[in-house]
Formats: structure tokens, C-alpha cells, sequence
């Protein structure tokens, strides 16, 4: 797929995955019959729009989210405040469903990307190895160890010090362990760009606990076998398979950004940052785009269940307080509370665009 496709696919599987979450809480307020008066994708200044018989549809210039909103929030509203179809007179429980549909829509949503993964290129059925280690990633600091030999992400280790790497999955616990012990000392590796051999010398550093490092991320040089399914119902199984393999890298991912934030802060990809991966991921195989959108997906549903302000798991921790409370917080410290939520959101979200613009231009 040509550079320019892979990169307007990709856009458009990050505005769906969007699409989808928000439809998510539009359709859970709508089938509850409780009132909506936008539906938006993205924020900033309108690019489209169309007034609905009841809501306004509209595409924004900023894709870095969007937002469903209710006539509670808009002071011109005709409907009467005690009107029992606006969201804030729902009982906690209709509330709680509007606002968690979002997650629950985009969690469906890999599935059903998996499910036609599966349909269309079939079930893993192992991996065929070839000679080497692959390099899946460069760090971005720009003076790292690897940048400064001038590996490349998508190269291949053949060798180290002369000695072959092999073929098999073990290849890459071979080469990280030949490399762990070498810190401050010079390796040459062997090294194959497309057609091409090259001859690199570099000087590992020490890392954590004296651990010798390069600045790569490694990942076996092998492609995955797959066969044609049976039936349908070793078709679902296997997709949901695959979905539970997702959730837990996702949680074990999760759960080393908050053991280890500073380290795995830095390898964390922003909209730029993704679009990038899946255009790469395009180029080389258009089929791959499904387990990655996949994986986009779940990891936008987890971060919007994070109880933080202005996402879904900061309103439903709204919704705890007031079941404890017996009545909901003020108005106003809710308000002031979203407003910086959202703030902070937009201002990270710009800061990922910048972040990862100079990784790549790095």
C-alpha cells in the first residue's frame, strides 16, 4: 500500500474507533429515551454539521476525541428542568449505563475486528522462523547508543561477535544476553538491511542494576503461520482467544506504566505517534491493520475507564460519590472539576502531536 493510503487508512481507523466509542453513549441514552442534543466527533471549530430532528451531527477540526451532549448542560434548553428524560434526573444505574456504553462499544468493536481477522486470513498455527533478530524499535533520543551506530528499526542481528544468531525464537534471548554483560565494552554486529550485510561496532551502556543496553526494542524474526478455520464456531472461539491475549497485554501494560512510569512513559505514542505505526504496519501487510486496530481500540476503552476528569471513569467516580453521598456533588466544583480535566487532556493530547512529530523527524 502506497505511503499516502497507509497513513488516510489509518486516520480513518482512529476517527471509526472514535465514532464508535461516542456511538456507544449516544445509542445507550437514546434507547433509555433520555435526551440528546449533539453528537460530535472531534473538538475545535466545525468542519460539518446537520441539525437532526432532536440533535445537532457534527464533524470538528481537532480528532482527538468527541463528545455526546445532553440539554442538561445548555442554559437555552426548552426542556423543563424536572423533565424526567433529561440525564440529570436518571436514576444512578440509567447514568452509569450512558456513561460506560462508550468503553463497552469500543471493547465489541476489537472483537468484531478480530472476528474478521480471523474470517479473512485464518488461525495462528505457529511461527516460521528466519535467520536473525529483529529490530522492532529505535529509541528517539537521538543520542542513543543504536542511533549513533545508525541501526534502523526494521533491521535484522544476524550475528554477534562472530557468532551466529540462528533461527528460532530463542535467537533474541541469545543476543540480549550477549549484549547484558558488555557494558562499557565494544560489540560488532552483524546486521542485514533488505539485501544489504553491514558490519556495525557499537558500545553498549549501563542501564538499571548495571545491565547493559543498546536503546533497541527486539522481537524474533519470524512470520506467523496461519490456516483456514473450520467452522464458525472455532471462528468465534478463536477471536475471542485473541481477545483475551489483548486484555491481558493490556493490563500487565498498564500495570508497568505505573510501576515504572518515567521508563515506560517514554515509549507511550500519541495520535501522530499511532498513525505512524499503522501506516508502517499498512506498507507491509494491509491485514494487520485489523489486530492493530483492534488493540487501539481495547487500549482507548482502558484509558477512558481511568477515573480521571473530563473521561468516562472520572463521571461514573462522580456517579460513587453521589450513590455514597445520597446526592450529587455541587454543580459548580463538577463543572470546575471537568473544565480542567479537559484542559489537561487537550494540552497532553497537543503535547503527544509535538512528542511524537520529533521522534519521528529524529
Amino acid at each position: 500500500m502506497p505511503a499516502l493510503a497507509a497513513i488516510l487508512a489509518m486516520i480513518g481507523i482512529l476517527g471509526l474507533l472514535i465514532a464508535v466509542h461516542e456511538l456507544g453513549h449516544f445509542l445507550a441514552a437514546r434507547l433509555q429515551g433520555i435526551h440528546v442534543n449533539r453528537f460530535s466527533i472531534g473538538f475545535g471549530p466545525v468542519l460539518w454539521k446537520y441539525q437532526g430532528a432532536q440533535t445537532e451531527y457534527a464533524l470538528r477540526s481537532i480528532p482527538l476525541g468527541g463528545y455526546v451532549g445532553f440539554p442538561d448542560e445548555d442554559p437555552d434548553s426548552s426542556f423543563s428542568p424536572t423533565d424526567p428524560d433529561l440525564m440529570r434526573n436518571r436514576p444512578i444505574l440509567d447514568r452509569a449505563i450512558v456513561i460506560s456504553a462508550g468503553v463497552i462499544a469500543n471493547l465489541i468493536l476489537a472483537y468484531v475486528l478480530l472476528v474478521a481477522e480471523v474470517g479473512i486470513v485464518g488461525i495462528p498455527g505457529g511461527v516460521q522462523y528466519q535467520p536473525g533478530v529483529l529490530i522492532a524499535q529505535v529509541a528517539a533520543d537521538v543520542s542513543s547508543v543504536a542511533t549513533d551506530a545508525g541501526l534502523q528499526a526494521r533491521d535484522v542481528v544476524l550475528g554477534i561477535n562472530g557468532q551466529s544468531l540462528g533461527k528460532a525464537e530463542a535467537a533474541r534471548d541469545l543476543l540480549m544476553n550477549s549484549i547484558r554483560g558488555k557494558a562499557g565494552q565494544p560489540i560488532q554486529l552483524q546486521i542485514k538491511r533488505q539485501d544489504q550485510e553491514l558490519d556495525i561496532t557499537l558500545v553498549p551502556e549501563a542501564g538499571e542494576e548495571g545491565v547493559a543496553r543498546i536503546g533497541v526494542q527486539l522481537a524474533p524474526n519470524g512470520r506467523l503461520v496461519r490456516r483456514p478455520i473450520k467452522n464458525v464456531v472455532e471462528l468465534f472461539g478463536a477471536a475471542a482467544q485473541e481477545f483475551q491475549k489483548i486484555i491481558g497485554f493490556m493490563v500487565q501494560t498498564f500495570g508497568q506504566l505505573v510501576g515504572n512510569f518515567q521508563e515506560s512513559a517514554s515509549q507511550v505514542a500519541g495520535p501522530v505517534g499511532i498513525v505512524a505505526m499503522g501506516a508502517d504496519m499498512a506498507r507491509s501487510d494491509i491485514t494487520s491493520l485489523f489486530q492493530f486496530a483492534a488493540v487501539i481500540s481495547v487500549n482507548l476503552a482502558f484509558i477512558n475507564i481511568l477515573p480521571l476528569p473530563a473521561l468516562d471513569g472520572g463521571q461514573l467516580a462522580f456517579l460513587l460519590l453521589e450513590g455514597v453521598r445520597g446526592k450529587p456533588l455541587p454543580n459548580g466544583i463538577q463543572e470546575g472539576v471537568m473544565q480542567v480535566g479537559l484542559f489537561l487532556l487537550l494540552g497532553l493530547g497537543v503535547f503527544m502531536i509535538f512528542l511524537d512529530t520529533a521522534k519521528l523527524m529524529a
